[in-house]
Order: C-alpha cells, then sequence, then structure tokens
C-alpha cells in the first residue's frame, strides 16, 4: 500500500512538471491532488489556525501547530507576515504528504506598511478610482510581505452608528456601498489572482452584521427577506461580480439562523443563483459559536450544520479538525460536501500559483522595494485629503470672507486640543502598529508647521485629554487662544472608540472636549474644529455655534499633512457623508431612504398625530451625501429629454452645475429616484448615479445622468426583481436633502 501511494505521488508530481498549464485545467489538477488524499488531509485544508507566534522573530511556541502543519492538518494561517515568516512556515507545509502550500490571511483592512483613511472615510470620497488604488497598494505591500489573503473588503450596510464596526464599510447606502465594493475587490485583485501583487479579496459579513439590533456588535438580526435582498445583499452581490475570491460568513444570526450555518445564505443565494466559485471561511469561531446561539448542541454537531450548509473553512474553532471525520464515517456529512469545500480551496491555491511554488509570496526584496515607498505615502496623502468633509464654514461678524482656508499671512495660530500632536491615533481601527511609527505617522502639529513661514508662531495648548472629565488644562488652553489670531481645536475618538467590540450608546463628543470648544469659542477668536473619529458623532453645540467644522476621521500614516493642506486650501475640500449624522441617540437608526408613512410629518411643524418624535427634529444632524465646499456650486433646473419612456428606452436628465465661488474644485453631483407607487411601499429617495465634476472659478459644465428602466428595478413581495410602469420623480443635487426635483413615466 505504501509503496502504491508513494509511486502515485510520484506519478502526480512527474505529470504536474511534464504538463504545461495550459494543457491541465485548474479543475483537473485540483482533482488530481484530491484523488490521492486522505479524508484527514483534505479535512486539514478546512482547517485554519491563528498565527501567534511572534510576527517578527523565530517561530518557537505553540509545536502542536507545527505538527499539524506538517502532517497536512492545516489549510491556512491568519495573522502570519513577513517574507522569511511565511517562508518559514511554508517550508513547514513543504514537509507534509502531500506537500500543499498554506494560505496566509491578515486583516489589510485600510492599508499594510502605509496606512490609508478608515474604510467609511475614504467611502467620503466617493471617488471609485482612489478607493481601488488604495486597495490596491495595501495589496502591493501586503503581498510582498508574503500575505496571499486580506479579510476585506467589508460591505456591511450600517444605518446605526452605535455600531462600532461601521468604521470598516462603506455606510448607510447600497448602490454607493456596491460601487465601493467592487472597487476594493478590484483594488486588492489587481490584474488577477497568479500575480505576486494580488492577494485574494474577501467579502464580508454575509450577511446582515450590519443590522445588530440596537447597534451592538455580535447581536441578533432580525428583518425581512425583503429588505435583506433590497438594501443588505447588494454590496455582497456587487464584490461577487467583481471576482471576490473569498467570502467570510457573519457572527450573527439571520431570523434564527446563524450565519455559519445558513444554507439560505450560503448555499441557496451565494453558490447557487450568484454563480460563486471561492470558498467561504466563518469569522473567528464563528462555527462553534453557534453552541452559544443555542443553535448547536455542541462542537461536533456545530460542524455538521456549518459543513452541510455551505461554509468550507472553520477560522480557529477547531470544530472541522476535531470532529469532520467521524461525522464522515458516520455518514451525518457526505464526502461530496468535504470534496466541494475542498476542491474550492485548492482551486484557489492553484490560482494563486502557490502549487508552482509556494514561495513566490515570500520576497525579502520585493518586501524591502515596499516598505516604506514613497509612492504609496503620496496616494495616501492623496486619498487622506479626498476624504475630509467640510460641515461648516461660516463668515465671522464682520469679515467679508469665510473662516477657511487659513490665510497663510497668519502670524500666530494656537492648536488646542487631545489630538494636536496625536501620532497613533491617526491611524484608527483596524491597523498595523510598527516600531517607527512615532517618526512616520505626521500629527496635524507636523502637518501644519510645514506649512507656516518662519515667520509666524504655533501655541499648543492640550486643554483636555479625549475622555477627561476634569477641565484643569482650560484656563491654558483659553491664554493660549487669546494670544491667537486663530483657533485650530481638534478633538475627537481615540482609535480604539470605534471598531469590533466597540459599541456605544453614548455617541456624544467623549469626555469635557465640547465643553473645551465652549470655553475656546467664547474667547471670540475664529475657531476651526476638526473632529477625528470613526463613525458619526454627536456635537450639536459645535455644529450650531462654531464657525468652521472639519469632520477629519481617521486618516493613516499622512493625517497631518492632509489635514494642512485642506485648511490652508491647498486643496478644497471635496468629500461626502457616507452616513447620516444623528442629531441624538433617540432617532437611530435614521438613514436618508427610508419610507414615508400613513402619517408621515412633512417637517417639524408638523408633528400632531404624526410619524415623529414630540422633543426632536425629524431631520438628521447632515444628511447622507452632504459636504460643503470653499467655493459655491449652484444648479439650474433639471432638464429631461423626454417625459415618459418605455423600458427598453432611455431617458436623459441633465443640469448645469456653476462654480460660483473664488476657488477652484470638485462637486458630486447627486442622482436620486422616487418610485411613487408600486406594488410594494418604495423608499422617499435612491441613490441612483452620481457624477464628479472639477470645475475653475466660474467655470460651469453639463451633468448629464442616462436614467433606464434598470434603474428602477426593486425587489417585490415575492422577491422578484422587477420594474412596474408609473410615475417618478427625480432629484438631482449636492446632497440627499438640497436637490431639485422633476418627474416622468415609465409606461409598457
Amino acid at each position: 500500500m505504501l509503496k502504491r501511494i508513494c509511486l502515485s505521488l510520484f506519478s502526480f508530481y512527474h505529470f504536474l512538471m511534464i504538463c504545461p498549464a495550459q494543457q491541465k485545467t485548474i479543475d483537473q489538477k485540483v482533482d488530481s491532488v484530491m484523488q490521492l488524499m486522505t479524508l484527514e488531509e483534505k479535512i486539514g485544508q478546512m482547517n485554519q489556525y491563528n498565527g501567534d507566534w511572534d510576527a517578527t522573530g523565530p517561530i518557537t511556541k505553540d509545536g502542536e501547530k507545527q505538527n499539524q502543519i506538517k502532517k497536512g492538518y492545516v489549510g491556512a494561517m491568519l495573522n502570519v507576515s513577513g517574507a522569511g515568516h511565511t517562508r518559514a512556515l511554508q517550508e513547514i507545509a513543504m514537509q507534509s504528504r502531500m506537500k500543499i502550500p498554506l494560505l496566509f490571511g491578515q486583516d489589510v483592512i485600510h492599508g499594510y506598511r502605509t496606512i490609508f483613511p478608515i474604510p467609511l472615510a475614504e467611502a467620503a470620497s466617493w471617488d471609485m478610482e482612489a478607493i481601488q488604488k488604495s486597495a490596491r497598494i495595501g495589496a502591493l505591500e501586503a503581498a510582498a510581505a508574503g500575505i496571499h489573503w486580506t479579510f476585506a473588503p467589508m460591505v456591511d450596510i450600517a444605518r446605526d452608528p452605535r455600531w462600532g464596526r461601521v468604521m470598516e464599510g462603506a455606510g448607510e447606502d447600497p448602490f454607493l456601498g456596491s460601487l465601493i465594493a467592487a472597487a476594493r475587490v478590484k483594488g486588492f485583485q489587481g490584474k488577477g489572482l497568479g500575480n505576486t501583487d494580488a492577494v485574494m479579496a474577501c467579502a464580508k459579513h454575509f450577511a446582515g452584521y450590519g443590522a445588530a439590533v440596537g447597534g451592538r456588535d455580535y447581536n441578533s438580526v432580525d428583518m425581512s427577506l425583503w429588505q435583506l435582498h433590497e438594501i443588505y445583499l447588494p454590496p455582497f452581490k456587487a464584490a461577487a461580480a467583481a471576482g471576490a475570491a473569498t467570502f467570510m460568513n457573519a457572527f450573527n444570526d439571520l431570523n434564527g439562523i446563524p450565519a455559519a450555518g445558513n444554507k439560505y445564505l450560503q448555499t441557496d443565494i451565494l453558490k447557487g443563483r450568484w454563480d460563486f466559485k471561492g470558498f467561504i471561511v466563518s469569522d473567528w469561531g464563528g462555527v462553534g459559536e453557534m453552541i452559544n446561539h443555542g443553535y448547536a448542541k455542541n462542537s461536533e454537531e456545530a460542524a455538521r450544520l456549518a459543513v452541510n450548509a455551505g461554509c468550507d473553512m472553520d477560522m480557529e474553532s477547531r470544530s472541522y479538525i476535531n470532529h469532520l471525520a467521524n461525522l464522515v464515517k458516520a455518514g451525518k456529512v457526505g464526502m461530496q460536501v468535504i470534496d466541494e469545500s475542498v476542491s474550492r480551496i485548492l482551486r484557489k491555491k492553484f490560482e494563486m500559483g502557490l502549487f508552482d511554488d509556494p514561495f513566490r509570496f515570500s520576497d525579502t526584496n520585493r518586501e524591502k522595494e515596499q516598505w516604506d515607498n514613497q509612492a504609496n505615502l503620496v496616494a495616501a496623502k492623496e486619498m487622506a485629503k479626498k476624504s475630509i468633509v467640510l460641515l461648516k464654514n461660516d463668515h465671522l461678524p464682520g469679515q467679508s470672507t469665510p473662516v477657511l482656508p487659513i490665510d497663510r499671512s497668519v502670524k500666530k495660530i494656537a492648536l488646542i486640543g487631545p489630538l494636536v500632536k496625536a501620532k497613533s491615533e491617526n491611524l484608527g481601527f483596524w491597523s498595523f502598529d510598527w516600531p517607527d511609527d512615532e517618526n512616520r505617522i505626521v500629527s496635524l502639529w507636523e502637518g501644519v508647521q510645514k506649512k507656516l513661514g518662519k515667520g509666524a508662531t504655533m501655541l499648543y495648548a492640550q486643554g483636555c485629554d479625549i475622555t477627561d472629565t476634569s477641565r484643569l488644562g482650560f484656563a491654558a488652553a483659553v491664554a493660549t487662544a487669546m494670544l491667537a489670531d486663530i483657533v485650530i481645536v481638534s478633538v475627537g475618538e481615540r482609535r480604539d472608540m470605534t471598531g469590533e467590540a466597540k459599541s456605544r450608546s453614548d455617541l456624544h463628543l467623549p469626555g469635557v472636549q465640547e465643553k473645551l470648544i465652549q470655553a475656546l469659542q467664547a474667547t471670540g477668536k475664529p475657531l476651526v474644529v476638526m473632529i477625528s473619529a470613526g463613525r458619526p458623532l454627536i456635537f450639536n453645540w459645535t455644529a450650531e455655534h462654531v464657525p468652521a467644522i472639519l469632520y477629519t476621521w481617521w486618516l493613516g500614516t499622512k493625517a497631518g499633512d492632509a489635514m494642512a493642506d485642506v485648511l490652508f486650501g491647498d486643496y478644497n475640500p471635496s468629500g461626502k457623508l457616507p452616513m447620516s449624522f444623528p442629531l441624538a441617540e433617540g432617532q437611530l437608526p435614521v438613514y436618508y431612504n427610508h419610507f414615508n408613512t400613513g402619517r408621515q410629518a412633512k417637517d417639524d411643524n408638523d408633528r400632531m398625530y404624526r410619524s415623529a418624535y414630540t422633543d426632536l427634529s425629524i431631520y438628521p444632524a447632515f444628511p447622507f451625501g452632504f459636504g460643503l465646499s470653499y467655493t459655491h456650486f449652484s444648479y439650474s433646473d433639471i432638464q429631461l429629454s423626454r417625459s415618459s419612456i418605455r423600458p427598453v428606452d432611455s431617458l436623459r436628465a441633465s443640469v448645469t452645475v456653476t462654480n460660483n465661488g473664488k476657488f477652484d474644485g470638485k462637486e458630486t453631483v447627486q442622482l436620486y429616484i422616487h418610485d411613487l407607487f408600486a406594488s410594494v411601499v418604495r423608499p422617499v429617495k435612491e441613490l441612483k448615479g452620481f457624477k464628479q465634476v472639477a470645475l475653475k472659478a466660474g467655470e460651469k459644465i453639463r451633468v448629464e445622468f442616462m436614467i433606464t428602466a434598470a434603474d428602477l428595478r426593486f425587489y417585490n413581495d415575492q422577491l422578484q426583481y422587477i420594474y412596474e410602469p408609473g410615475a417618478f420623480e427625480v432629484f438631482i443635487g449636492t446632497n440627499s436633502r438640497d436637490v431639485l426635483k422633476t418627474a416622468f413615466q415609465l409606461v409598457e
């Protein structure tokens, strides 16, 4: 028997070497490998472990995992990076009987060595090319460090900023979210798997995770299948269509069925209707956590439920490696189920070229080329500038110009607040920390310092820390402000306050930061407030009283340089909010594309027996799509090429946009549609298109959108994706609230 196995292995590897790639398909190669694998080796490919060794040191810990790798009982590792480190572990895998290479996965969420803005901030750019480039650079750097697979993009729709993971996604809108999902997949995977600068993308978390009840992470999700298909699945479908190599399960249960064991999601929709050819991995421990949900009584049952539902790889719960073999032998899991999952995993390893060269990503020379690559840093700064949103920019009494941009002739400028000199806080959640970060990350202080001439004086006071309850530092801050010509206040969150497991019930600026702003505003000095955070926060007093506000999110390695460029007008801010900002937590969830009701309030003066709060506005603090510029854009009335269309026709909707200000600028022109009467209730507005146009001061441009019946489709109560003849409103404007309106008909 042993001699026959050895001869078979020899024949297999000899066959791979002598057969050109074009003469043997990947599916044939996968079949050839699987014919020689034992059941235990197959299950090993479905098993993923965390690399709990020192990322930069020798592999000396957890010898049991190393022994399992050597036996071929591990298919993938996560949290293993560095060309030398991945090579060392891959060498252990090459000692296994079948010599099947490992996959190395990593959470490359918004950069690897070069940290870009958090994904929600990038979404505020509405710039698909820039977002794709950000993911592309993350892939370049990660792939050079031996990483094959990123657990990104997160494409969960999020309407509730209490949920900390909003920072990882693209916000509240399925149309914008779908475009960003596709852009990030294309960025990560580049010209295609098999290129050594491409990493496998992983669309997560499938599905509905962003709708966790109460905005509480890991919580249940209870929604209609209609809402699932209409709102939450489109970005996942876009990611699959863009070629995402893998999908990841969500932690939540969906309507009572945990995602890891949800056959409807994994098999019926993803692998069935969408014909997804990649593989599905659980989130960390997600298979085993079905016991905690009360869905599986033990890890053996969890393994059975998950694998039969379509989950191909078990991340860190050890349910598969411990129980699948016995389940197959007992007839509770079919061998064809195992073979289907393993073939999907092996196919990706072949596509990545790892069978040809298991070490092709572990290249120390390429790693050095991408380490502190200057072109990458330039791109990070550009992305950071595009992510900043100008929320307010008023004139001061007696002044002819707004507060921003700051005149370079300013003599004394005070920078006050807990984030002025912050370094690592600029990285935000889900970012890598490197030993030399203190020298690499640009603070706001350093960014402004580079802008000011030698004749200018910079003054500093902290005022308070991020979560301080004491006002002891206020007096020094006010005294510093009184010496300055203009005051910049930098406030916000710590980088660990928004992210996974960081749900918050209180979304106001932490601590006494807004009290500090109030004290500084009372000085009468021109005041600019900059808010660095991972989610929409509540700062109503500031929004009402402070003349200039910039929402700067967490902008990454080059944060300070980007903020300084915007402050001094070297870059005219163009960001638009990808989420509505609430006035109070009591509004949540708040989003623009809601339904009308039978008693819809027309405005805040129309509340009696209406769908409204008696003590709170019906409007958010800042609407979806909102963002100002240093210039002013005006819109002409909407022109339609016809008043009605048939399903085979197209309709042109156009406006003329004019830059009426003194600065060149970029505007994101947004198109929304409302289906007035349908077989199911339709949202009051739905984003259906947008275009970014750059206009010089005084310039005007005609912006056109083509509308077809495809833009009018929706899921009916039978989950059929249809359009219906009827009346439609068209809105075009600068955000979801400030729009022009006209109408047309779709006829048979």
